[in-house]
């Protein structure tokens, strides 16, 4: 009895374990093979194990496989899982390993790999490195002004268009300046050079002075990109910046003027109307001085200081009187 069911168990078992056999075996053979025969070294424990950590063996094996025909054996399906379970493309970082290795450019794994953990598009680096990109300066599509405004020392404003060729710097891909940095730096050294020329007609007789003190300023450092070449594409004539600025300041000396005329005008104004208000007041004082009089006569007259005659003289002649009859008079 005993007997009968252990032979009943083991023949369980071991139909399970052909169906799991069966069942791995259906699901990564073409896996298993491929891999076996590209010389990729992957087994099929690994592409079991890699389905439980959840990582795809399909990337993983076209990774390992596209690496190991193209030559690259620094690169093993640990550190192929690992850039996969990070969030990394690895089909994208392997083709940009492959195609730096054709072009001899000095890139590793771990480069490219940190590389596209940073978001950074590590292919199409690898490609700008080899083919060079163009870019326009000022951008087309910028918003304001499409050229770059300069004025020369003699205030003649010139309008140009830059072309920027530009590769990709892998050593400061990550952690370096974007295109946008270097578009503003080349705009910025573009109005530089040409505010330091002595006039516009040098500029316009030879542009490359412009591309060359741009380039000799170095605006690619700490930048993903390493200018190859500034290009001026045109140059236009604009307006006569200094002459207007000259025309604005006079037009300010001018009101400045008339702001300090008025000022003095009114300030004269001020003054003689003071002047009339203080000529008036004198004149009240005299009035009122002139309606005391009749009553100090009249005064004069009861007291019997002075007579009709003497009344009649100062009527005539009022500055003959004598010091001490006008003196007693002012009193009263």
């Amino acid at each position: 009895m005993l007997n009968g069911w252990l032979t009943v168990t083991g023949i369980a078992f071991a139909v399970v374990l052909t169906l799991v056999f069966a069942f791995v075996f259906s699901r990564y053979a073409g896996l298993w093979l491929r891999a076996l025969v590209s010389r990729a070294r992957i087994g099929m424990p690994s592409l079991v194990s890699m389905t439980l950590r959840r990582v795809s063996p399909q990337k993983i094996v076209d990774a390992k496989v596209m690496a190991v025909q193209a030559g690259l054996e620094g690169i093993d399906k640990r550190s192929l899982e690992s850039h996969q379970l990070a969030g990394g493309r690895v089909t994208n970082v392997v083709r940009a390993l492959i195609a730096a290795h054709r072009a001899k450019i000095d890139l590793d794994w771990n480069t490219a790999a940190a590389i596209d953990l940073a978001g950074r598009d590590v292919l199409d680096a690898v490609r700008m490195s080899v083919d060079p990109r163009v870019i326009d300066c000022p951008a087309p599509d910028a918003p304001g002004r499409n050229t770059l405004d300069g004025v020369a020392r003699d205030g003649i404003q010139l309008k140009v268009k830059a072309r920027v060729t530009v590769r990709a710097n892998l050593a400061q891909l990550v952690g370096g300046a974007t295109e946008e940095t270097v578009v503003a730096r080349v705009g910025e050294g573009i109005v530089s050079a040409i505010g330091s020329c002595a006039n516009h007609k040098t500029v316009l007789a030879n542009p490359m002075l412009i591309s060359q003190r741009v380039q000799d300023r170095g605006l690619d450092a700490q930048t993903a990109f390493a200018i190859v070449s500034i290009d001026i594409a045109n140059i236009d004539v604009g307006d006569n910046i200094g002459a207007r600025l000259q025309i604005d300041q006079a037009q300010a000396d001018m009101r400045v003027a008339r702001a300090k005329a008025e000022e003095r005008r009114a300030r004269a104004v001020a003054t003689e109307q003071e002047m009339i208000a203080k000529t008036r007041e004198n004149q009240a004082q005299v009035v009122a001085a002139e309606a005391r009089i009749p009553r100090a006569q009249a005064c004069a007259f009861r007291e019997g200081n002075i007579g009709t005659r003497d009344h009649r003289r100062r009527r005539h002649s009022p500055r003959t009187v004598t010091a001490p009859r006008a003196k007693e008079t002012e009193q009263l």
